[in-house]
């Protein structure tokens, strides 16, 4: 089974031994640079973004105390549920020369157009600021739990030793959560490559784009695998600085460390600390979202019809079957792992949960180049021996959009089961074994009875993904089939902003699902923290 999820992966790996075409030569000559050195860029300034904002955001809201802190703590996470590529769009309709704020400025002042000068929404740096504002919380929730579980000893020998807070966070609890802080700017990095709307949207000359460019507009699939096979090369790099990171990342509980005591600011300090959280999660989430309410709401009874009910459910039914197959899939997986517990297991589902780092654009390339070939194939047997053509009968079906989908986010779901399957003891195994009970047998009885929660978490990550999914779709898609994403990803593109607005809002609404749920997790803080 894990040979099947890794196919992709390997067709795009082996695409590299396929002699380079006069097309790639054309790109090499052309835009290949501007591909590397806009996605170097990218990567750059999302991951200074991000670190900035994440790592201020965990510090005020587990070392601090101010007004208002219980409320960021969860409203930091709010983000989650913004796609990097709805909140593009929406701030290209506020922030552009016909938006509400440019018009305001002209008619306040009487300017016209090149009277004043306006930064460009529509560019790298406004990539780089939509997708950091959006994609902090991985380093948000990673670094405040570091923050934590520091000791408190160490952060008040500093104290003592005469440093100020500012100096103990540079100088202690920065160097203390360097892991964590690796580790959350690595995932968000690998979001920032898989992105496509953002950077397609903003006409930025990234590997995505250019990979779609490739394939659809020069028709070269082969090429636009060899330049998946070069973007797969800073992925593994980012995987393996969050595998090193990960490594490192060891907390120690310690009975005698006192309780958590947080510096109590007060007067303008828990003011500027108020105000910065709300400009944050204002930027990523408020403005936003009130925006697409104010447009949804002007034209909700000409876009609430049919055609609206028939994206719902599409997306939903897609959604739900791509979830109920990764569960599936990872639950065999999961327990497979857990009874032999082999170094073949191991490195089964290990390649298995590469998946998720893998950006949808190459998952999906590596999955249309064998269907195509398998396609070709049966259609010429089909023809050679019965004289009958059978045209594509895999290409473009519900069925291969939500393999690859599984290939996508198998590691969602298998995370979650693998932490469901952690917390169930080894004897209660040992035990059902001992009356009879053969491994599949303690599976269903056993087993999934307590896992009834964790599955129920993990099919719900893996719809709210798959809702969200845009570059895996746009490709893999049978014709005539749209979803929530892809609707709002066509309507944007032709500028059509207002009527795009009610497809990403219920993308928003269905994606604060799962924030809630990681919310919950996030606020479980001990006791000794309080």
């Amino acid at each position: 089974m894990t040979v099947i999820v890794a196919i992709p992966v390997l067709v795009i790996i082996a695409s590299l031994s396929q002699p380079f075409s006069s097309t790639w030569q054309h790109l090499a000559d052309t835009v290949l640079i501007d591909y590397i050195s806009n996605s170097l860029l990218l990567m750059v300034g999302v991951g200074f973004g991000t670190l900035i904002l994440g790592v201020s955001a965990a510090w005020l809201t587990a070392m601090c105390d101010f007004p208002g802190r219980k409320i960021l703590s969860w409203a930091f996470l709010l983000p989650m549920a913004m796609p990097a590529y709805i909140i593009a769009y929406t701030y290209t309709g506020i922030l552009d020369f016909a938006g509400p704020i440019q018009s305001t400025l002209r008619t306040t002042f009487d300017w016209g157009y090149g009277d004043y000068y306006f930064p460009q929404v529509r560019s790298l740096g406004g990539a780089i600021c939509m997708l950091s504002l959006v994609l902090y919380p991985y380093v948000y929730m990673l670094v405040r739990i570091a923050f934590l579980e520091q000791s408190t000893a160490v952060l008040e020998a500093s104290r003592n030793l005469g440093k100020k807070s500012w100096q103990t966070f540079f100088s202690v609890a920065i160097p203390m959560s360097r892991p964590a802080i690796v580790a959350g700017v690595s995932l968000a990095l690998m979001e920032t490559l898989a992105d496509y709307g953002t950077v397609a949207y903003f006409g930025v000359s990234a590997f995505t784009t250019g990979i779609f460019r490739t394939w659809y507009g020069l028709g070269e699939l082969t090429t636009a695998a060899q330049l998946c096979a070069f973007l797969l090369l800073f992925v593994f790099a980012l995987i393996m600085a969050e595998r090193w990171s990960r490594q490192r990342l060891r907390f120690h509980h310690h009975s005698a460390n006192k309780k958590l005591v947080r510096m109590q600011l007060k007067g303008w300090h828990a003011y500027t600390a108020l105000l910065t959280g709300c400009f944050i999660v204002g930027l990523g989430f408020v403005i936003p979202a009130t925006q697409l309410v104010i447009w949804a709401s002007s034209r909700w009874q000409e876009n609430l019809n049919g055609a609206f009910l028939s994206l719902l459910l599409n997306s939903f039914s897609l959604a739900a079957i791509a979830a109920i197959c990764c569960v599936v899939v990872a639950t065999f997986l999961a327990y497979t792992k857990r009874v032999f517990n082999s170094r073949l297991e191991l490195g089964a589902v290990g390649i298995a949960s590469l998946g998720y780092a893998v950006p949808g654009t190459v998952i999906a390339v590596g999955v249309l180049i064998p269907v195509a070939w398998l396609d070709n194939k049966i259609d010429f047997l089909s023809r050679a021996w019965f004289d009958i053509p059978t045209g594509l009968l895999l290409s473009g079906t519900i069925g291969i959009l939500v393999f690859a989908y599984v290939v996508r986010f198998l590691s969602v779901s298998l995370n979650t089961v693998e932490s469901g399957l952690s917390a169930i003891k080894p004897s209660i195994d040992e035990s059902a074994r001992s009356l009879g009970a053969g491994p599949g047998q303690v599976l269903k009885r056993v087993h999934l009875p307590i896992l009834r929660s964790s599955l129920l978490t993990a099919a719900l990550l893996v719809f709210v993904d798959v809702l969200k999914e845009l570059p895996t779709t746009l490709i893999l898609r049978p014709f005539n089939f749209n979803t929530l994403a892809v609707r709002t990803y066509e309507l944007a593109s032709d500028e059509r902003l207002v009527d795009a607005a009610l497809p990403a809002l219920a993308i928003i609404v269905i994606g604060l699902l799962p924030v809630l749920l990681i919310t919950k997790s996030i606020l479980n803080e001990r006791a000794s923290h309080e």
